[in-house]
């Protein structure tokens, strides 16, 4: 039988084209939603999935107050805003410095409420809208990538103020929180150490990390009405990674 939960629904996904984004544009569509595509360049929103493009740049304020508002003239305000753009190179304290603090920072958090400021309060003020974060488990505990961290962190908190202060109006407002995914993001990692997957895949205790549709499908729950009672909710899609640290039970305790 076909899943057609979002039949009649908008949503609109930034990073449209990259794994993960592809993966929700994929699934959405599936569903029955009309995709509107968000993403830096029209080369990157070729899917066919999706029906609606949209390009800007989130370090980029006039481009994104432009798109916000081009989104609501050409395609309404959204029934769902899927907020999963994304991106970190200063893996480490050692890396940062004022530039790279400042645009991890301007792309994960400034950049990303900059654009959803506008669209969830035409959700708030027509009375219903459910928006989804993707963040990281670096939010939760310390994996690297400080900057990244640390504006991902503040997608939590913003999250939890749409839910708390826009609950009243109809808007649901929550976050995943993937570990490890294998997408293209990966690339300069194995560029530098082929066997990194392998070791990684040591810290998580279902043995692998997480593909793109799991954490779609995560993405979907909480966006979809079967989740019309949470809200405000931080979830991890991380195969257990923050639930413990499975190599301190190998090495220290014996297994």
């Amino acid at each position: 039988m076909s899943n057609t939960e979002f039949q009649g629904k908008t949503v609109v996904i930034t990073g449209a084209g990259g794994g993960l984004g592809s993966a929700l544009v994929t699934l959405f569509a599936e569903r029955g939603a009309r995709v509107v595509g968000c993403d830096q360049s029209l080369d990157t929103l070729s899917s066919e999935a999706i029906a609606s493009r949209h390009v800007f740049d989130l370090t980029r304020r006039e481009e994104m107050e432009a798109a916000a508002s081009a989104i609501v003239a050409r395609d309404g305000v959204p029934d769902l805003l899927i907020n999963n753009a994304g991106w970190t190179r200063a893996e480490t304290l050692m890396a940062l410095n004022a530039a790279t603090i400042e645009r991890e920072l301007d792309l994960n958090l400034t950049g990303v409420m900059t654009f959803a400021d506008p669209l969830t309060k035409a959700m708030a003020a027509r009375g219903s809208g459910s928006v989804v974060f993707v963040s990281s488990v670096n939010a939760i505990a310390h994996f690297g990538n400080p900057a990244y961290a640390a504006a991902k962190a503040g997608i939590n908190a913003y999250a939890k103020a749409l839910a708390v202060e826009l609950g009243r109006s109809g808007v649901r407002a929550n976050v995943v929180c993937p570990g490890s995914i294998r997408t293209a993001a990966w690339d300069h990692r194995l560029e530098k150490n082929p066997e990194v997957l392998g070791k990684l895949k040591r810290l998580y205790p279902l043995g692998r990390i997480v593909e793109a549709r799991e954490v779609a499908e995560a993405v979907a729950f909480l966006a979809s009405p079967r989740a019309s009672g949470i809200t405000g909710v931080v979830m991890p899609v991380d195969a257990g990674l923050t639930a413990g640290f499975l190599p301190f039970i190998d090495d220290i305790l014996g297994g």
